[in-house]
């Protein structure tokens, strides 16, 4: 992932549960609106929903070739445009106000996020690690303040809040811990040679004078 370039964050949120139920780190191309909703529909824990999303237009394509009828699919291009696009979604939940408030509060737990400074990501690698930390913590850490709980135990995921400890103990599962290192190998002394030049007419030597 050299020279990554621009780099966008895909989410998808339970308006109810405030839960994060997927998200994607990559382009803003057509492909990755794709892949992105191939991997929703693969969380979906119900036949059919209501999705909102705003007026980017590779969603409508995306959530069509993915989701087929199956879906109530609406935009909400702001200003108060919105606009259904299949089945029969509810106007009253035609909304983006969850999802972009969820946008706010990454920004606010993330340095990499601030826009105009120089805390931005250097490196692609690291920056998709921070995200998949952030989304773990917020959704099972991380106590949202409308439901009073963390996002997965709404959800009926988890019945307990975790805490980073938590996160440290799953991390350490998956990468373990490196042994122990080894004895350290002796530098060798590199011998320097200096040959003297004869002092002749042709090669004077240098005179330094510190004038005061």
């Amino acid at each position: 992932m050299e020279k990554a370039g621009d780099i966008y964050t895909w989410t998808a949120i339970d308006a109810e549960s405030k839960l994060i139920i997927s998200y994607l780190v990559g382009g803003r191309g057509q492909d990755f609106a794709k892949a992105f909703m191939i991997d929703l529909d693969s969380r979906m824990a119900t036949e059919r929903v209501q999705m909102t999303t705003d007026g980017y237009t590779p969603y409508i394509w995306a959530v069509k070739d993915v989701f087929g009828q199956k879906i109530d699919y609406a935009m909400d291009k702001g200003f108060g445009d919105k606009e259904i696009i299949s089945g029969w979604p509810d106007e009253a939940h035609i909304s983006t106000t969850f999802v972009e408030r969820q946008n706010l509060t990454r920004r606010m737990c993330m340095r990499r996020f601030t826009r105009l400074t120089n805390g931005f990501s250097k490196k692609a690698e690291r920056h998709v690690a921070m995200v998949c930390l952030y989304f773990l913590y917020y959704n099972f850490c991380r106590v949202h303040g409308s439901v009073r709980v963390t996002p997965a135990m709404e959800a009926g995921i988890d019945p307990v809040a975790h805490d980073v400890d938590w996160i440290a103990e799953l991390i350490e599962q998956s990468y373990p811990l490196p042994g122990r290192r080894g004895p350290y190998k002796r530098r060798q002394k590199r011998m320097l040679t200096q040959e003297k030049t004869p002092y002749t007419t042709e090669n004077p030597r240098k005179e330094i004078r510190y004038e005061h």
